[in-house]
C-alpha cells in the first residue's frame, strides 16, 4: 500500500510506503489595519448568507475519531501504484485527538509521515492553537512538550525560549520553508494553518539559520482555502482588559476550484494581567493558490502589528546577592510609559511544476520588512532589602530580509532499492539599521521591587542617533537522498550541504567598515536510518549537524582578526516511535555537543575552545487513548555540562538557565453527561536553573496549572464553540531564568474568554 507525499502546501503526489493502519501592498501602513479588519468583518458576515447552506464546520468538526484521512476529490489525478487518501487542501492529516498531525515539513526534504521522520519532531493543528486561545507562537511550542522551556515571562519584547537547552532566536523561525519570512520579534498564529518544530540541529534540512539557533527548528505553515467555504468569526477576552477580534474566511474558485483566497484579520487591544500594562496586537494576513493538474502556485501577504507600553525585561543581581524574595507576579518591571513596536510586513509565492510522475521541480521566494522601536530598561537589584537601579535605552532598529530557493524533488529506483531525492539552493539577504541611544536619564532611577514606584516619562532624543548598518547573506547548496530497502522496512537518508556566510558591517555615519569582512564557508554532513521494525512501531538514529556564524579575534587577543569559518553544533540521537492508531509514544536519546568562544587569559589568544554537551532523554505522547479523552505531554531530562571553559573551575558545571527536568501534561475531556463539553487542564513542572557560570545561585523549580472549559453547540443553526482557561490557577509567583538578564518573574493568573461562530 502506497500513500501520497505532498510537498509543501499543495498535493503534488509521489509513491510512497505507508503503514496499513494508518498584492495587498506592502507600502500599506499599519494605521489602517484596524478599518481594513472591521470592513472584513462586514464583507465576511454579508458574503456567508448565500453560502450557508453548503458550508461544513472546518476545525470545529468533531476530529477525535480513529486516525484517518478525508476523502479525495474526484478531480484529483491519480498516478500509477498510488492510492489517493488525501485532500489537496489539507497536506498532513490530523492525528486522533485533532491536536497534532500525522507530519510536517522535514525540511527541503518535503513533508513526511512522523513514523517514518528519523528525527524527533511534532506538528500542531490549528485546532490545537485555537483551543489554547494562543497570542503568540511560544505559547504554542512550549505548552506540552517538555523539550522546549520558556520562563512565562509576560510581556517581553520578542519571544523567547530554547530547545534542547539551546537558546533559539525567533528571527530563525522559518515560514513555508523560507527562512526571515516570520515576524522578527513575535508572530501571532492566526494566519497559521500548523506549528511544526524538529528538534535538534537541521543544517542539512534547512541550511544555517541567520542567527544560529541550533536547539531547533521552528516552521510555520500558512492557511490555505478548504475545499468547503468558510466564514468564521472569534471574539476574545483576556484579564484584565485585553479585547480582540479574529476573522478568518476561506473560498474556492473555478470550475474544478482551481483558485482559493484565505483571508484572517486579527485585532487585540487593552490591559493585560500585569498593573500598567497595556498591548496592541494587530495582523492582516491574505493566502491566495491555485492548483492545476501539474502545476501549483501559491502567495501570501501580510502586515502585522505588536506594541506594549509597560515592557517586561527581568532584571540583574549586583555581584554577591542571594536570591531575593519574589515579589508580586502581576507587577511590570519597567514604568508605564516604557515601550517596544514592532511593524512587520511580508510577502512570498510558491510555484511547483512537475516534469515528470517522479520528479519536480520548485521554487519559493519571499521578502520581509520590520521596523522596531522601543524605550526600556533591565533594572539591577542592588541590595538584600529588593532596591533597585534603572535606567533606560532606545532602539530604533530597520531591516529587510529577502529569502529564496529553488530545487528538484524526485523518486527513483536502482534495482531493489528506493529513491527519494532532493537538491536545493537556498539565498538570504539580510540589511540592518541600527539605530539606538543609552542612559535616556541623567543618573539611575532608584526603586524598589517590592513597591516599585516610576518617574515621568523623560524626552527621548529626535531623532534617534544612527548606530550601526550590517549586511548578511548566506548561500547553501544541499543535496540527500533517502535510500528504501528490505520491502520498504529501512530508510537510510544521506545528505550533505555547502554553505556559505557573507557579513559586514559600516558606522551608519560615515560609512566607515567596522572590523574585517567576514567571508567563510562549511561543508555539514547528516546520516540518518529509520526501521519500521511493525506497522506500530519504527526506531531510528541520526548524525546531524547545526551551523552558526564565527566570528574574528578581537583587536586585543594575540591572534587578532584572525577569522573563524562557521562553527558547527553536532548531535547524536537515537529512538523510538510506537504508534497505536489512536495514541502514540515517542522516545528519544541525544547528545548535543555546541562550541563557545573564548580568549584563553594564559595565552591571550581567541578561539572556539569553549563547548557545552547536552545529554537527554526524552518521552511524548499525543493522541486519545480514550473516545473521549485526549492527552498530549512528556517528560524530559537534560543533563547541560559545561565541558570546556576559560575558567576551569566552571568546567563540569551544568549551563546557566537550563533544568535539568521537565514534566508536562495537557489533558481533555469530553463529559459524558453533557454534549459538547469538554474539560481541559494543563500542568507544566520544572526543576531549579541555575543563575552563573559556577552554579552557586540558582531558582527554585516551580509547578503551574492550567484549567478550562470548551462548549460546543450552534446559534440559529451555525456552530459556535465557547472557551475558558484561566493559566496558573494558584497564582503562584516564581522566579524563572530568562535570556537576556538574571532573573524574570512568571506570568500571573490570567483568564483567557473567547467565542468562535461559523457563518
Amino acid at each position: 500500500m502506497t500513500k501520497l507525499f505532498y510537498n509543501d502546501h499543495v498535493a503534488h503526489f509521489l509513491p510512497k510506503p505507508v503503514h496499513p493502519h494508518r498584492l495587498f501592498p506592502l507600502g500599506c501602513r499599519v494605521a489602517v489595519m484596524q478599518k481594513t479588519l472591521l470592513l472584513g468583518l462586514a464583507i465576511g458576515t454579508l458574503t456567508a448568507s448565500p453560502w450557508v447552506g453548503a458550508q461544513t464546520v472546518d476545525t470545529q468538526t468533531d476530529v477525535n475519531d480513529k486516525r484517518t484521512a478525508p476523502q479525495a476529490p474526484e478531480d484529483l489525478m491519480i498516478l500509477p501504484s498510488v492510492q489517493v487518501i488525501g485532500d489537496a487542501a489539507e497536506p498532513t492529516v490530523p492525528y486522533a485527538g485533532g491536536q497534532v498531525a500525522t507530519g510536517g515539513r522535514m525540511g527541503f526534504l518535503g513533508d513526511r509521515d512522523f513514523m517514518e521522520t528519523p528525527f524527533s519532531t511534532i506538528s500542531y493543528t490549528k485546532k490545537f492553537i485555537e483551543d489554547q486561545q494562543a497570542t503568540d507562537i511560544q505559547e504554542v511550542i512550549s505548552k506540552t512538550d517538555p523539550a522546549v522551556f520558556r520562563s512565562g515571562i509576560p510581556g517581553e519584547s520578542n519571544e523567547s525560549y530554547s530547545i534542547r537547552g539551546l537558546p533559539s532566536s525567533v528571527g530563525d523561525v522559518i515560514v513555508n520553508g523560507l527562512a526571515g519570512m516570520a515576524g522578527y520579534y513575535r508572530s501571532s498564529p492566526e494566519m497559521f494553518e500548523r506549528v511544526e518544530v524538529l528538534k535538534g540541529p537541521s543544517a542539512l534540512l534547512n541550511g544555517m539559520p541567520p542567527k544560529g539557533s541550533a536547539g531547533g527548528a521552528v516552521n510555520l505553515v500558512t492557511k490555505r482555502a478548504g475545499d468547503e467555504p468558510l466564514t468564521r468569526l472569534t471574539t476574545s477576552y483576556m484579564s484584565e482588559a485585553h479585547v480582540g477580534g479574529h476573522i478568518d474566511i476561506g473560498r474556492r474558485f473555478g470550475e474544478n476550484q482551481q483558485f482559493g483566497v484565505r483571508f484572517n484579520g486579527t485585532y487585540r487591544d487593552g490591559e493585560t494581567a500585569l498593573e500598567e500594562q497595556d498591548k496592541t496586537a494587530k495582523q492582516l494576513a491574505l493566502g491566495l493558490d491555485w492548483r492545476g493538474e501539474r502545476a501549483r502556485i501559491s502567495a501570501d501577504l501580510y502586515q502585522s502589528q505588536d506594541r506594549i507600553y509597560g515592557v517586561t525585561r527581568g532584571f540583574t543581581l549586583a555581584p554577591g546577592l542571594s536570591l531575593p524574595r519574589v515579589p508580586s507576579s502581576d507587577v511590570a518591571f519597567n514604568p508605564p510609559w516604557s515601550f517596544y513596536d514592532t511593524q512587520d510586513k511580508g510577502a512570498m509565492i510558491n510555484g511547483e511544476f512537475d516534469l515528470s510522475n517522479q520528479l519536480t521541480a520548485y521554487a519559493l521566494a519571499g521578502i520581509s520588512k520590520t521596523e522596531f522601536d522601543s524605550i526600556m530598561g533591565a533594572p539591577q537589584i542592588t541590595n538584600e532589602a529588593g532596591d533597585f537601579a534603572i535606567n533606560y535605552s532606545g532602539v530604533s532598529d530597520e531591516m529587510e530580509r529577502k529569502s529564496a530557493e529553488i530545487g528538484l524533488k524526485g523518486t527513483l529506483e536502482t534495482g531493489s532499492i528506493g529513491h527519494q531525492f532532493a537538491v536545493n539552493a537556498t539565498s538570504y539577504n539580510e540589511d540592518y539599521h541600527l539605530n539606538g541611544f543609552i542612559n535616556l536619564l541623567p543618573q539611575e532611577w532608584v526603586s524598589n521591587i517590592y513597591n516599585p514606584v516610576w518617574g515621568p516619562e523623560p524626552e527621548r532624543p529626535s531623532p534617534v542617533p544612527a548606530i550601526t548598518r550590517t549586511e548578511t547573506r548566506l548561500t547553501s547548496f544541499g543535496f540527500a537522498d533517502t535510500l528504501s530497502f528490505l520491502d520498504d522496512k529501512v530508510h537510510l537518508t544521506l545528505g550533505a550541504r555547502r554553505q556559505e556566510v557573507v557579513d559586514e558591517s559600516f558606522l551608519a555615519a560615515t560609512g566607515a567598515r567596522i572590523g574585517q569582512r567576514y567571508e567563510e564557508s562549511a561543508t555539514t554532513p547528516a546520516a540518518a536510518i529509520l526501521v519500521e521494525v511493525t506497522d506500530q512501531v519504527s526506531v531510528y538514529a541520526n548524525y546531524i549537524e547545526g551551523l552558526s556564524q564565527g566570528e574574528a579575534a578581537p583587536n586585543t587577543a594575540e591572534n587578532a582578526g584572525e577569522i573563524f569559518a562557521p562553527y558547527k553544533t553536532k548531535q547524536k540521537e537515537v529512538g523510538l516511535k510506537f504508534d497505536l492508531g489512536d495514541f502514540a509514544h515517542t522516545l528519544s536519546v541525544y547528545e548535543i555537543k555546541r562550541p563557545s568562544s573564548y580568549t584563553d587569559p594564559a595565552t591571550n589568544v581567541f578561539s572556539f575552545g569553549g563547548e557545552q554537551r547536552n545529554r537527554g532523554v526524552e518521552w511524548g505522547f499525543f493522541g486519545s487513548p480514550l473516545s473521549d479523552v485526549r492527552l498530549m505531554g512528556g517528560v524530559a531530562y537534560l543533563d547541560a555540562e559545561v565541558t570546556k571553559a576559560t575558567d576551569t573551575r566552571n568546567e563540569g558545571k551544568q549551563a546557566t538557565g537550563v533544568p535539568q527536568w521537565q514534566a508536562k501534561l495537557g489533558a481533555e475531556w469530553d463529559l459524558p453527561t453533557t454534549q459538547g463539553l469538554t474539560l481541559t487542564a494543563n500542568a507544566t513542572s520544572v526543576s531549579k536553573q541555575y543563575l552563573n557560570a559556577d552554579n552557586s545561585l540558582s531558582v527554585p523549580g516551580h509547578t503551574v496549572f492550567d484549567a478550562g472549559a470548551r462548549y460546543t453547540t450552534s446559534m440559529s443553526g451555525h456552530p459556535l464553540t465557547l472557551r475558558a482557561t484561566v493559566t496558573n490557577v494558584t497564582n503562584k509567583s516564581y522566579w524563572a531564568k530568562p535570556h537576556f538578564t538574571t532573573l524574570a518573574l512568571g506570568a500571573p493568573r490570567t483568564v483567557m474568554l473567547s467565542a468562535s461562530l461559523d457563518l
